[in-house]
């Protein structure tokens, strides 16, 4: 179960009345999206400033907006290509704020070894999310990996509430490694099996 899937299925009663509100007032899904990259915004700026409990509670919130705007999505009927398009874009963003306020914090501490390890992170976080899109651009689906957005958002949580993100920094960035490198041999052993060749 994702994260976004584990808190629909602790608060299921009180996001069945936000989804019922936001489908009465016909809040139209994508909007709820950028809500939730604005709260996660605000999740950056509270771990640029130290304030880890705080961030964990905000990455709560956000990840409401990210399990109740689909449901919306369904009940107005306006799910769309566009629509699943947003979502992925604007969960980057979301990835980027965060990781862009621990390198704000580990620079103003002057820990210049953790601003590497988290811009590795960054790196290699979005490259996990890159290499499945380019990988099933060619092949059907790439789904291999441990490291997915989910994952990572429930260990950063984790860090947060712990007050122990740089342990969970390097948690993240191995897997993240071993997910890329994983994607990039499983594409090319999917080519190799369809055509007998890879293609340069």
């Amino acid at each position: 179960m994702t994260v976004t899937g584990a808190i629909g299925a602790t608060f299921l009663l009180p996001l069945r009345g936000i989804i019922a509100c936001c489908v009465a007032l016909r809040i139209h899904p994508n909007v709820l999206t950028l809500v939730g990259v604005l709260v996660s915004a605000g999740a950056g700026w509270a771990l640029a400033v130290g304030e880890f409990r705080l961030a964990g509670f905000v990455m709560l919130g956000a990840s409401v907006f990210d399990f109740i705007d689909g449901k919306v999505a369904d009940r107005l009927r306006l799910a769309s290509r566009f629509g699943g398009f947003w979502d992925s874009v604007m969960d980057r963003f979301s990835d980027l704020f965060l990781l862009i306020g621990l390198i704000y914090l580990y620079a103003d501490l002057g820990r210049t070894d953790y601003v590497l390890i988290t811009a590795l992170t960054l790196a290699f976080s979005v490259m996990t999310s890159y290499s499945r899109a380019r990988a099933e651009s060619i092949i059907p689906l790439c789904k291999v990996g441990f490291m997915e957005r989910p994952e990572r958002i429930v260990l950063f949580m984790i860090g947060a509430f712990t007050n122990r993100m740089a342990a969970v920094l390097w948690v993240i960035l191995v897997l993240s490694v071993v997910t890329v490198l994983d994607r990039i041999y499983y594409t090319w052993r999917e080519l190799r099996s369809g055509d007998g060749q890879v293609p340069a």
